[in-house]
């Protein structure tokens, strides 16, 4: 074994995973690459072709990179608990009327505890992945930070990790941006992969039509939630839509009603099947509660402290206060308005570059 232990490296099959493991053999570590297929688009009955880091392509592009390097690697399905878990969930919280974030939920429940799971059995001390993210440290605590490529960074979404995951985790490529990277896969030989195209998509909705992916998961569910009633924020019936897991928060596209005004969907209630509709000025918020809070950088969110908040992953973010109100909860207040705070979604709280904790949108505070 190398001096410098044994690192399990997930591999997609793209380019920044790739230049991660290649990062880390060149240091001196002894790498095993994994590939984990977490989900078979064909069998969601969507049309477009199987994309991502899921397809056979993918698969096949990680595993030429270990045989031509000479490192072990190894494909693991976990479609089974993957669907049971994300899948489940992205589905429930539509229906409650919430819009979810699958890919922090992967990463907490899923992806880590995977992998984990596979370094125990494998002897590897460490695992990597190609996440444009820091690790850093502050009295004993592991944290994450902020990514040297602002238009990558991917700190967001790795909020919920614990300690006993960032104790054991490497993010090789934090410390550059993507023309970096990019150029790395030349320099070590990868030409063609240094021009792949990029997925934003979430791996299991590929085209992009979650309302699609809804109907064909949940058969009935057009049928259960429809005729229901656009309210404006007075209460006055607009007319009818098409059912509320149909809507999200912030939503002015594809309303199917014309007002004369552009129009937007301000408020979510599942119990009467109702989409409330206002102005931009409707969707502004002054504060928030977020539950299910991971406090990262300190032992818990110190009461009282002021933190960039991130209510989304391309959220500027917004300065605010913060206060610790016990059972894993944070009350959120903003020194400015924020527009569209949507619950089910990730707030991550940030200490310059630092993030100090995370959790989910469970209330918004209306003006």
């Amino acid at each position: 074994m190398s001096k410098l232990g044994r690192v399990l490296v997930a591999m997609s099959g793209g380019i920044d995973s790739t230049v991660s493991a290649m990062m880390l053999h060149e240091q001196g570590y002894e790498v095993i690459g994994i590939t984990m297929k977490t989900w078979d688009y064909a069998n969601s009955g969507g049309s477009k072709k199987e994309t991502g880091c899921c397809s056979l392509d993918s698969i096949n592009d990680a595993r030429s990179v270990a045989v031509k390097v000479g490192f072990h690697h190894f494909i693991v399905d976990i479609r089974e608990e993957f669907g049971d878990y994300v899948i489940d969930n992205f589905v429930d919280e539509y229906i409650a009327g919430r819009t979810p974030n699958p890919c922090v939920l992967c990463n907490t429940h899923i992806k880590w505890s995977s992998l984990l799971k596979r370094a125990d059995a494998l002897d590897c001390e460490f695992i990597a992945t190609g996440h444009y993210a820091v690790i850093k440290d502050h009295e004993g605590r592991k944290f994450v930070s902020k990514g040297k490529d602002d238009r990558k960074d991917q700190s967001y979404v790795l909020w919920g990790l614990s300690q006993e995951c960032l104790e054991r985790s490497n993010f090789p490529i934090g410390g550059y941006t993507k023309p970096e990277v990019r150029q790395m896969a030349k320099d070590f030989g990868y030409e063609e992969l240094s021009k792949k195209a990029e997925s934003y998509e979430i791996c299991f909705v590929p085209d992009n039509d979650y309302r699609g992916f809804l109907k064909r998961r949940v058969p009935t569910l057009e049928a259960q939630v429809a005729g229901g009633t656009f309210v404006d924020t007075q209460g006055k019936v607009l007319g009818q839509h098409q059912g509320y897991p149909f809507y999200t928060i912030g939503q002015r596209k594809g309303l199917g009603i014309a007002m004369g005004e552009p129009m937007y969907v301000t408020e979510i209630r599942p119990d009467t099947n109702t989409v409330v509709l206002g102005r931009v000025d409707d969707l502004l918020r002054n504060g928030m509660t977020v539950a299910q809070v991971n406090s990262m950088k300190y032992p818990e969110i110190p009461s009282g402290i002021e933190a960039v908040t991130q209510i989304r992953y391309n959220d500027p973010g917004t300065l605010a206060k913060l206060d610790n109100i016990g059972d894993n909860k944070v009350q959120v207040e903003f020194m400015a308005n924020v527009k569209g705070v949507a619950p089910g979604q990730s707030a991550v709280f940030y200490e310059g570059d630092d993030v100090i904790g995370g959790g989910l949108i469970y209330s918004s505070n209306n003006n």
